[in-house]
């Protein structure tokens, strides 16, 4: 399957998604209550990065996804930001973005027809990201993210670090 394809794939997909969830809510009124969602301004910056996903798919290039995953990606670190009030969070959350890119570089890679590569690359950056956050989360005194969950935080790191290293083997390049 070629990239344009594939491309033209992904989006029927988010079409349908969409669809049904509009059906879904206008039958059920009480899932958009579930969503709970408050539309304010860092959604506009979520919906830029949906914006070039969108526009990727439908020039059929899917290296969009990585700038789209970025713009989202930030949108979201700000939309936490905004709904709690803890700007000082920033201190920390930057070290989000290499996370960004590499899923930026799956997408990339299931859309584009070059998974192995990509998805080597972005599983890279999506551990370099974690170590950097866990770090500066660790030094800036920002376990409260974590909410109630905190005490498992180091089991959840320990569990990512054992599937990224299952992965890396799995998509390691052959040689011969």
């Amino acid at each position: 399957m070629n990239k344009k394809n594939r491309s033209q794939l992904a989006l029927g997909m988010i079409l349908l998604l969409a669809a049904a969830w509009l059906v879904a809510v206008k039958m059920r009124p009480e899932l958009a209550a579930w969503m709970n969602i408050t539309f304010d301004w860092p959604l506009w910056v979520i919906g830029a990065g949906a914006i070039l996903l969108l526009i990727g798919l439908l020039v059929g290039a899917p290296g969009m996804a990585v700038p789209a995953c970025i713009v989202a990606g930030i949108g979201g670190i700000l939309y936490y930001q905004n709904a709690t009030g803890d700007w000082a969070s920033w201190a920390y959350m930057w070290a989000l973005i290499p996370g960004f890119v590499g899923l930026g570089a799956l997408l990339s890679g299931l859309l584009g027809g070059n998974f192995r590569s990509e998805a080597r690359h972005g599983l890279n950056l999506l551990v370099v990201s974690a170590v950097l956050f866990l770090i500066f989360t660790a030094i800036f005194g920002g376990w409260g993210i974590f909410g109630p969950y905190q005490e498992y935080a180091l089991a959840g790191v320990l569990f990512l670090f054992g599937l990224w290293l299952i992965l890396r083997g799995l998509f390691r390049p052959r040689k011969g």
